[in-house]
Order: C-alpha cells, then structure tokens, then sequence
C-alpha cells in the first residue's frame, strides 16, 4: 500500500513542492518507506507542522494552503486510501466534490436528468470549509465506524501538527489544512452527516404533491387556441399556439407542490 501511496503523490504536479523540511521527493527510498512503516508500527511517527503559503483566489482575495513534507504526504496518501476505500461506498450517490469520476460534469448531468421543472436555486457555500471542521466532532464521526485506536490517534496527530507561517509555528485546535492529501475525504466523511440530514429529514418534511397544477394563462391560452380551431380562424390559431409554446404548462408558484431534489457538488 506505501508503494501504491508513493506512485500516487509521485505523479502529482505538486509533488516537487517542498514543505517546511528540505525533504524531497528524490530522498524517498524503500529503507526510508520501511523506516516510516516502523515508525508507524510502534506509534513513534510524527508529523511535521505544514508550511503555509498564500495563494491568490479569482475574488482577488488569498487562500491559505499547507504543504505538508514529502514523508507527510505519503502518510496522508495511505490515510486517504484507507478512509476512501471504507466509507466512498457509504457517501450520498448525490455527493459529487472530490469523488473519484465524479466531479461538476456528473453533477450537472444529475441536474439536466432528474431536476425536471425546477425553478429555484439555492446557492450555498461553506466558508473556510476544511479550515473549520471540529476535530473533536470529526473524530467522533470516525469512531463510530473505525475501532482501531491507533489509527484514530494518527489521524488525531495529523490534524493537530500545526503549522508554519513565516517560520512561526501555530497550533491548529480546528480544521484540516487545504492541500493536506487526506483533507478531502476527510471533509466528505464529516459533511456526510449533512447529506444524510438533508436527505432523511429535510426532503421528506418538506416535499408537497406529486405534480404542479395547470399554470392559469397556460389554460386561457389552450381554451382560445381550442375556441379558434374550432372556428376554423387558422390565422389566430397559429399566434395562440405560438403564444402557448412560450408557456409552463405547470404553475412555476404553485404552493401545494414542493419538490426538493438534491445535488451537491
């Protein structure tokens, strides 16, 4: 599995980028691989604080990213694989962000698919995701399925390692750096608990009647484009169909149909 760890973050783009040690790619051997699993095996492995850069984001403002060393990435390379291969079958089928073949083309074809009718949008972000979730909580929410303590307590220590900015260190009491390699899953495993929420409860409470009724000009318009046909007056007729294809069928606003699907990306 290191081996498989190693080929991972070796073909990453960003594999080159030192973090807060002198640590390279170019270091890692098999005895340094062995070394790691030793220090692993005996629970002596420690993490080292991540370097934190500033990166720019598209709203002009900075995001903050760790950069863990090399031997903290292949650790949190093994993590993720554990982590992902336990608990992606458990995820929502309607969770799409940082899933293997899934991503925003799978979440836009969810949409295009199944979101037939739907007028309202509700455009939500979580602010600082990865750089808030409770370690507490989310170590909670791994033990309720992992009863390994001394995997639990090697993720403990990777949350808590800290890390350095403008060489100073600063402990890290919440959140899982961005650009940590077991960050990601570790969200989607927290956030989870969300999905479940909006999908068992939310959506059940809230979803009213099985389909909309007729929009009230849509009917007006049918009823004048019957009358017109009937009447033989094909010059009005074909202005009223005309009209009529500009038309929902179904009233946009009716209050007794509420249907909530869901797609998170």
């Amino acid at each position: 599995m290191y081996l498989l760890a190693y080929g991972n973050v070796y073909a990453n783009h960003g594999a080159m980028t030192p973090g807060a040690t002198e640590e390279t790619v170019d270091g890692m051997s098999e005895e340094k691989i062995d070394a790691i699993i030793e220090a692993m095996r005996h629970e002596r492995y420690r993490f080292a604080p991540a370097r934190r850069v500033l990166i720019p984001k598209k709203n002009g403002k900075m995001r903050p990213l760790g950069l863990p060393t090399w031997s903290d990435k292949l650790v949190g390379e093994v993590v993720r694989l554990l982590l992902e291969a336990y608990y992606e079958p458990t995820f929502s089928d309607h969770s799409h962000g940082f899933r293997r073949k899934r991503g925003c083309h799978t979440a836009l074809r969810e949409v295009e698919h199944t979101w037939t009718g739907t007028v309202w949008f509700i455009e939500g972000d979580i602010a600082d995701c990865f750089g808030s979730l409770d370690h507490g909580i989310m170590l909670t929410i791994l033990a309720e399925k992992l009863h390994d303590n001394r995997f639990l307590r090697l993720i403990r220590n990777m949350l808590k390692a800290g890390y350095l900015e403008d060489w100073e260190y600063h402990e890290s009491p919440s959140g899982s750096p961005q650009g940590g390699v077991a960050s990601p899953v570790l969200s989607n495993i927290y956030l989870s608990k969300l999905d479940q929420f909006v999908e068992r409860v939310l959506i059940p409470q809230h979803t009213q009647g099985q389909r909309r009724k007729r929009d009230p000009e849509y009917s007006r318009v049918k009823r004048l484009l019957q009358r017109a046909r009937d009447c033989g007056d094909r010059t009005t007729a074909r202005e009223l169909a005309k009209q009529q294809r500009t038309l929902p069928s179904g009233d946009p606003m009716d209050p007794g149909y509420r249907p909530m699907p869901l797609s998170l990306s």
